[in-house]
């Protein structure tokens, strides 16, 4: 069977994690597996037992068919009937909590039919055809993804190939991943018949796997939730501690956050704003972080102020009034209205403190965003439903190109097809979404155009760079945060603004030292698989990461190579990036990895230490050609759009820039380094004053320092 158990012995939650509307009773699930008992109510009636779920769908859809719910009923009834749950109720009463569970967070009719009938086609002898006979093909495709979904084992040995492949068909309707959280989540709810070895192991796979994806689709109902009850089993004491402290605060005679919200509530009625203020309870995670974050709690702490309005605008005009009655906390303030979080999550986040030093958070949303907020993707509906005139067209919810269109599907989401796309290996791909799953914070920064990249905390340059241009950022040569040069490797905060300064030489390549500095899956794979495809560009330069950009493999890309002559037939000659070599300067070669040739001046430093380790040199010389490739270092005083002013002296003089970095800034000077394709190196005195001409830049040398040993 694939749910499991009974309702725990310990007590639950003191605040349910999902609010429930007011007046409705609470549910009790063996009233309901009698109920299933009775067997299926005739056609023209819905079946008692599923009165709860169609209320709870009535309240979000009024209009909806509840035809497919009563049929979907009557064959998950029938199918399950006589197969008992381990806490010794008809199985019918989990397949009916976890459609409930939807129902509350205003899933549509397509989703809860296939909620109902979730187990059947993987416990029963229903067949995958007959529900596509009975119910059509949407249905057939989400039973069928949430029984893929059972086979799979989330652990830590699973199969890569297969989670891949499970995650990839759940990224093709997310619907499937919603059933899915909801059946964990009834199962979490009924785990506590379970040997405590298997409740710590599902609790587990449940933490590392299942609450990161509910964050990332926006369901924050069911995370919330989640995680008060894996806290409960893998952390008893801290739970028990936490618990504690929540019964000891609703004790109190006086309710300071009740106050501060009577408070907020009349300076919005004397605005003329129409608004709802409610008290929203902290679950218990959210208390542990709160109490290890400030120690001694206080009755504010233990929940936070909901305003909800009906227009955005009302959002901000709710903002204002409260920042001009009462004394906000402007550190506290976010705007994730104008920028949203990754899922879909809108809302503005402030602070108000009274004249004690009691200090109440609030959120202030619109009615949909709260929806959205509490539900994700699941609030969507179904996205994946063409417009009614594309319907009457016959083009259903299929793109042009057949595939699924969904231009409500979470960034996220989006970015997990591309990963599985371009990932190299199942390996790969495990390991970087697993990395991904265990980011919980995300940081907002802005481009210079006032577009904006999600990206997770601590990601770098490198990371944007690939977030904004996939893999053309194997041109990126260098960027600006908030206006100032610096390093690809630079961490980002929240709110910085970058600016990508890209190349625009097509052999513009990434370094391996990006690698160390990319933290998001996109960039980490692009940097990897190009690493991979050009693996003698990535080891044959002797020259220190710091200081150099490989160039790009083969004479096609490397007319400078072809201006050497050696005297060893299908050699490949490569200008070593430790000295750049240009005529006339005196030149000696060595043989490297791949037959290739590496060509060095004479005084460089790698040369003697070449010749120590017992490398043979081989001849080579100057060809006719006078093109080249050279390597300058710019020293200069920091200051507003000095690269772009040398960058602009380089082109005027004819001369490619094939790469280039940026140093941070020291005592306000800067270092540039630049990699330069010279149509004729008699030209290179000329193009080295020009760069000293710009105002600002104090010297500019040849490349000439100590190489590692080859």
């Amino acid at each position: 069977m694939s749910a499991e158990a009974t309702n725990p012995a310990t007590p639950g939650p003191i605040t349910p994690a999902v609010q429930r509307r007011r007046g409705r009773p609470r549910i009790d699930l063996r009233r309901l597996g009698r109920a299933a008992l009775l067997g299926p109510a005739g056609r023209d009636r819905l079946p008692d037992a599923i009165g709860h779920v169609v209320e709870a769908h009535r309240a979000h859809h009024p209009d909806a068919d509840l035809d497919p719910l009563r049929r979907a009923y009557v064959l998950a009834e029938s199918s399950h009937r006589g197969q008992m749950r381990k806490s010794g109720e008809p199985y019918i009463t989990h397949p009916l909590a976890v459609t409930l569970i939807l129902a509350e967070l205003g899933a549509e009719t397509t989703t809860l039919t296939a909620s109902l009938l979730h187990d059947t086609v993987e416990d029963t002898e229903v067949t995958l055809d007959q529900v596509r006979a009975e119910f059509g093909e949407e249905v057939r495709y989400l039973v069928d993804g949430v029984t893929k979904l059972e086979k799979v084992d989330y652990g830590a040995a699973a199969e890569p190939e297969t989670f891949r492949k499970m995650l990839v068909a759940t990224g093709s309707d997310v619907r499937v991943m919603s059933i899915k959280l909801a059946d964990r989540l009834h199962n979490m709810r009924t785990l506590g018949v379970m040997r405590p070895e298997k409740q710590e192991r599902i609790a587990k796979v449940t933490k590392d796997v299942l609450i990161p994806l509910a964050e990332r689709l926006g369901v924050q109902a069911l995370k919330t939730e989640l995680e008060d009850l894996v806290f409960e089993i893998l952390r008893p004491e801290e739970y028990a501690h936490t618990r504690e402290l929540i019964v000891r605060n609703a004790s109190r005679a006086d309710d300071p956050l009740a106050e501060i919200a009577e408070e907020v509530r009349g300076v919005l009625r004397e605005a003329g704003l129409q608004a709802e203020v409610l008290i929203r309870p902290r679950h218990f995670v959210s208390v542990h972080r709160v109490s290890r974050k400030r120690g001694e709690m206080r009755g504010a702490d233990f929940g936070r102020l909901l305003v909800l309005v009906n227009e955005d605008a009302d959002c901000y005009g709710v903002l204002g009034e409260l920042h001009t009655c009462l004394t906000p906390v402007v550190s506290e303030f976010k705007d994730f209205i104008a920028v949203p979080k990754f899922n879909l999550y809108q809302s503005l986040h402030t602070a108000v403190a009274r004249p004690d030093g009691q200090v109440a958070e609030v959120l202030i949303r619109t009615h949909q965003m709260h929806k959205v907020a509490e539900a994700g993707v699941i609030a969507l509906g179904n996205p994946y439903a063409a417009p009614a005139e594309e319907q009457q067209d016959g083009d259903g919810a299929r793109s042009a190109d057949g595939e699924r269109a969904d231009p409500t599907r979470p960034g996220w989401l989006s970015r997990l097809l591309d990963w599985q796309e371009a990932a190299p290996d199942p390996d790969t791909f495990w390991s970087t979404l697993r990395e991904d799953l265990a980011q919980d914070r995300e940081i907002t920064v802005f481009r210079p155009d006032g577009g904006t990249l999600g990206l997770p905390a601590g990601a770098s340059c490198v990371d944007a760079a690939y977030a904004q241009y996939g893999e053309d950022a194997h041109a990126c040569i260098g960027v600006r945060v908030n206006g100032r040069l610096a390093r690809l490797s630079t961490v980002l905060k929240d709110g910085d603004t970058v600016q990508l300064l890209m190349g625009q030489d097509p052999a513009s390549e990434p370094s391996r030292e990006w690698l160390e500095h990319a933290h998001t899956p996109v960039a980490r794979i692009a940097i990897t698989r190009w690493l991979a495809a050009h693996p003698a560009s990535a080891t044959a330069s002797e020259a220190p990461a710091e200081t150099r950009r490989p160039a790009a493999d083969g004479p096609a890309a490397r007319p400078a190579a072809a201006d050497v002559v050696v005297d060893r037939p299908g050699a490949t000659v490569r200008l070593a990036g430790c000295c750049t070599p240009v005529p006339p300067d005196a030149i000696t070669g060595f043989s490297v990895r791949g037959g290739v040739v590496t060509v060095h001046r004479v005084e460089c430093a790698a040369v003697e230490r070449m010749k120590s380790v017992g490398r043979a040199e081989v001849e080579v010389r100057w060809g006719d050609s006078s093109e080249c490739r050279v390597t300058l270092f710019a020293e200069s005083f920091g200051r507003p759009h000095l690269l772009a002013d040398l960058t602009e002296a380089i082109a005027l003089e004819g001369v490619a820039i094939v790469s280039a970095t940026v140093e941070p800034p020291s005592q306000q000077r800067v270092r540039h380094t630049y990699t330069l394709q010279l149509p004729d190196a008699a030209h290179l005195p000329a193009l080295m004053r020009a760069m000293r001409n710009v105002p600002g830049v104090f010297d500019v040398s040849r490349a000439h320092h100590q190489s590692p040993t080859p």
